[in-house]
């Protein structure tokens, strides 16, 4: 199982990657969360022009954000930088779509904007949106054509499910889904929490910043995918908060801060004890702890663990995650 990290994409990334291949990183996601963050490519470049070994890419470019070509050039330019290390994933748009008020993309649309991607990487013509196009970077503009880059698919349901092995190199899941893992030879899972020391407790200051972040996902989640936010520890509370925003803006409300700190409506889940979800929610526990779950997921047919640090000691966490994970016995591919 290979060890893998993942940044809400920052002016830091750079820096953050750097330190993950350091500390023996298989490879480094970032975000692609334009209403949050810097773009993501131009942060990918730099973090290539800061390291030699770690895998890079954007996960995952949601395909309403850009055109097919714009993600291309992005993706030809850092293939040149970084020969070797690149792989993309796409989404159809969580918080980088529902944010900006917009719908996810649908499967079909995704389907082909990643076929077009893949053609144009090979050096084709290909039709998009009733007009002919192909990359015409010239020497020194680009990699030269044909551009070996591994795409991956965040996918959940069947729909998705069947576009990842159609149309990809391997799944991209979150949220602990692996029921499907098995099927694919490129299975990332992304994850969030933090490492406790002995003793410490759950709803410690510490721990709040470390795994706040992801536990809040749950509640974010839940909420847009319309489930019972209130059947989560402090869930009431958390939509009242919500709630109190007039609707056409709820949805800044509820992804203020997402996966990077705890916004107004997160805090309040938080007071009401919402922090008792961190063990399900995120692989939050002792580093024997850690390692058991990893163990369980590549038994489950995890092939690379994405994992996102938060809080204010970004250095600690990765190198407290890592150091639990390589307790483990994994095989690099």
């Amino acid at each position: 199982m290979n060890i893998s990290s993942q940044f809400p994409t920052s002016l830091d990334s750079p820096r953050h990657i750097a330190i993950a291949e350091q500390l023996g990183y298989d490879r480094a996601w970032l975000f692609d969360i334009p209403q949050q963050g810097p773009d993501v490519w131009m942060m990918l470049a730099l973090a290539a022009q800061r390291t030699e070994r770690i895998g890079l890419g954007p996960g995952v470019l949601v395909p309403g954000l850009r055109h097919p070509m714009v993600n291309v050039s992005g993706a030809a330019a850092l293939a040149a930088l970084a020969p070797g290390r690149v792989a993309v994933a796409f989404g159809t748009g969580f918080s980088a779509a529902r944010a900006l008020g917009a719908k996810p993309s649908t499967w079909a649309y995704l389907e082909k904007y990643v076929r077009v991607f893949r053609g144009l990487l090979r050096g084709e013509t290909v039709d998009w949106d009733g007009g002919r196009m192909r990359m015409m970077h010239p020497a020194g503009h680009a990699a030269a054509r044909p551009i070996d880059v591994p795409v991956l698919i965040s996918a959940l349901g069947p729909k998705g499910l069947a576009v990842a092995k159609d149309s990809a190199d391997g799944l991209f899941t979150v949220n602990g889904e692996t029921a499907f893992a098995s099927e694919f030879t490129w299975a990332a899972l992304g994850i969030h929490g933090t490492v406790l020391s002995d003793g410490e407790a759950l709803d410690s200051p510490r721990v709040r910043a470390a795994a706040g972040p992801g536990n809040a996902l749950a509640y974010h989640a839940t909420y847009e995918f319309g489930g019972d936010v209130t059947a989560l520890p402090g869930g009431r509370e958390w939509l009242d908060v919500i709630n109190r925003t007039p609707e056409r803006e709820r949805h800044l409300a509820v992804h203020d801060q997402h996966l990077v700190t705890l916004n107004a409506a997160d805090r309040a889940a938080w007071a009401a004890s919402g922090w008792a979800a961190i063990p399900t929610t995120t692989v939050t526990g002792s580093a024997a702890h850690l390692a058991e779950r990893l163990t369980e997921y590549a038994a489950q047919g995890i092939t690379e663990i994405v994992y996102q640090p938060t809080g204010p000691d970004i250095t600690h966490e990765l190198e407290a995650f890592i150091t639990a994970a390589r307790t483990i016995t994994h095989d690099r591919p």
